[in-house]
């Protein structure tokens, strides 16, 4: 099957992508896009990917679902367009980066600039009708995503993964914690931020790790 994904993804994935399981998936998207409205845009439903590629990726942050209100969602988890106001647990994200790092709040949610630097930024669903949270799960993505996250934990080395939540955390169960850097923490929601989120220092972890292991930090 021919995906519009970037090149080295392709050859990654390239077994995935004939699999049963994505053929059907395939067909219930495009379904799901003729039919309704659906959020990301088309295009963008592999963004993180297109930012990302599998030889410059460092980092993992591993969220659920895009969000489903217009012009929101554009392929990399917890990240919004320009010029829409920050969801709450992206404002706590930006809270904690502040905190940890004394990095002033952006004035955009985009997270391109990280994607751009080797952040994998990977939602589990990689579409959802709108207005309806978790309408895409079930069908075949989450299998995907799996895939995806086995290759990076399997085929390369000292990669930092950010598990935030109990949901992140048994997606990244396969993660070998020897092997790469596991950082686990309750979700940046405002439900559960103040509980263990705020003060886990994650982005100067992720940075001090990188640069032991002689790559560029990021810049939050």
């Amino acid at each position: 099957m021919d995906v519009k994904i970037q090149s080295s993804w392709k050859e990654a994935l390239r077994s995935e992508f004939e699999k049963d399981y994505f053929v059907k998936l395939t067909e219930f998207v495009r379904g799901e896009y003729k039919t309704k409205s659906v959020y990301p845009p088309g295009n963008l439903i592999f963004n993180a990917f297109d930012h990302c590629p599998f030889d410059k990726v460092k980092v993992v942050i591993i969220g659920q679902d895009p969000y489903h209100g217009p012009g929101q969602a554009h392929g990399l988890c917890f990240s919004v367009n320009d010029g829409v106001d920050f969801p709450p647990s992206l404002l706590n994200i930006f809270k904690e980066i502040e905190r940890d790092l004394s990095i002033p709040m952006p004035k955009t949610g985009n997270l391109t600039r990280w994607a751009d630097q080797g952040v994998l930024l990977l939602n589990a669903s990689l579409t959802v009708e709108a207005h309806k949270a978790g309408s895409h799960q079930g069908r075949g993505w989450e299998t995907f995503t799996d895939a995806v996250i086995r290759k990076v934990a399997e085929e390369k080395e000292h990669v930092v993964f950010m598990l935030w939540g109990n949901y992140a955390q048994q997606k990244g169960a396969i993660i070998n914690p020897t092997r790469h850097l596991v950082l686990k923490s309750v979700h940046p929601s405002p439900l559960s931020a103040y509980r263990g989120f705020i003060g886990c220092g994650h982005f100067s972890a992720a940075n001090k790790y990188l640069s032991q292991y002689g790559f560029n930090e990021i810049n939050w």
